[in-house]
Formats: C-alpha cells, structure tokens, sequence
C-alpha cells in the first residue's frame, strides 16, 4: 500500500505528493527505476516505500529548488546506494572476475576495434527512441542481459551518478578497471540495443 500522506508539504496542488493519482503515476516510475537496479521486485518495493515515506515526512523541509519528482527520485537512489552498499558488505566478490572479458571478447578484435560483422548500424534518430516505450522495455531487458557485476557498475555511474573514485570505492577496484568494466558495459548494451531495436525497428 503506499503511503498516505501526512505530514506538511510546500501548498502546492499540482505536487505529485498532494495529488493521489500522481502519487501512483510516481510511485509507478520509481518501482520501475528501482526494478531497473536492483533486479529484485520484493526489495524494490520496499525501497521505493521507503524513499515515499522518507519525502513524506521530510516535505517541511523541501526547499523547491528541483521539482518534487526529482527530489524524490535523488531520495531514492540515495536508499538504492545504502541497499548495494550493504549487499557488498555482506556478499563481497571480485567484481572485475566476475566481470568476465570473454563475455564480450567475441565482438572485438585484438585492437579493441568491432568486428566487421559486429560493428553498429546507423540509429537513425536516436532522441525519438528515448520518448518511446517500448524502447525502454528493451532498454530493461538489454540492462538485464548484462553480467550482475557489470550491471552493477554500469548503474551505480549512469543511473545513481557517482563518481568513478566512489564506485571504486565502494567495490574495491581501480580506476582503470571501473572504466574498462564501463566501456564494455556500454559496448554491449548499445549491441543489445541495436539488435533488438533499430535494426528490428526497421523492418517493422
């Protein structure tokens, strides 16, 4: 159930925590950011119920600086970061072992260069895509294709937007392994994103 809300907020009728049909839409997109990371729907949940209540009981104290949403979401990643911060505490592994170069060795050739027959086509326009649907269920999908490792250092940059001295940090690695891991992740999903969309998009 999510939370009813209870505690002061800016007097603003159009805030997504004042409205209840907004707070369900937001609270929507934040199951599905948080199901996009954590890859768990029980643990989501719970984190999205958290950053809610969170917002909820802290809206005397929003400043209006961003917008609600925003300042919900960046609460939320906050709780996102606490729940891989903990995973890593209590399950840690070699996160550039279990980031396995073979995995995506195939589609390079020796110089770091694509493989001809790997190489991406034209995505013709690619910001149309970002205000499809569709485009991000692939997206989740491509996401959800990658390594957990790999993954997980692909969202703590893209997603959570820490730096790559605190991801390192974090995991125990070094720069240029963070970065390695990034790239590949990137090389990967833009495959994945080829293949399942621009290349399905133009035949459809």
């Amino acid at each position: 159930m999510p939370p009813t809300i209870s505690a002061p907020f800016p007097n603003d009728a159009d805030s997504p925590l004042r409205n209840e049909a907004m707070l369900a839409q937001l609270r929507r997109d934040l199951l599905r950011f948080a199901m996009l990371q954590l890859r768990n729907r029980e643990l989501a949940e719970d984190v999205v119920q958290e950053a809610l209540a969170a917002a909820i009981g802290a809206g005397d104290r929003f400043e209006q600086r961003a917008s609600v949403k925003t300042w919900v979401f960046s609460i939320l990643k906050n709780k996102i970061i606490d729940v891989f911060r903990d995973r890593w505490n209590k399950n840690r592994f070699d996160v550039v072992e279990a980031c396995d170069e073979s995995d995506f060795d195939v589609l390079f050739m020796g110089n770091e260069r694509w493989q001809r027959s790997e190489m991406p086509a034209s995505w013709g326009d690619p910001e149309q895509s970002l205000e499809n649907v569709e485009f991000w269920q692939i997206f989740d999908i491509c996401m959800n294709n990658l390594p957990e490792a790999t993954a997980r250092v692909f969202t703590m940059r893209e997603f959570l937007g820490l730096e790559a001295h605190e991801i390192c940090k974090e995991l125990g690695i070094s720069t240029s392994n963070c970065w390695v891991i990034l790239h590949r992740a990137r090389m990967s999903l833009r495959l994945c994103l080829q293949q399942r969309w621009f290349e399905e998009g133009e035949t459809k």
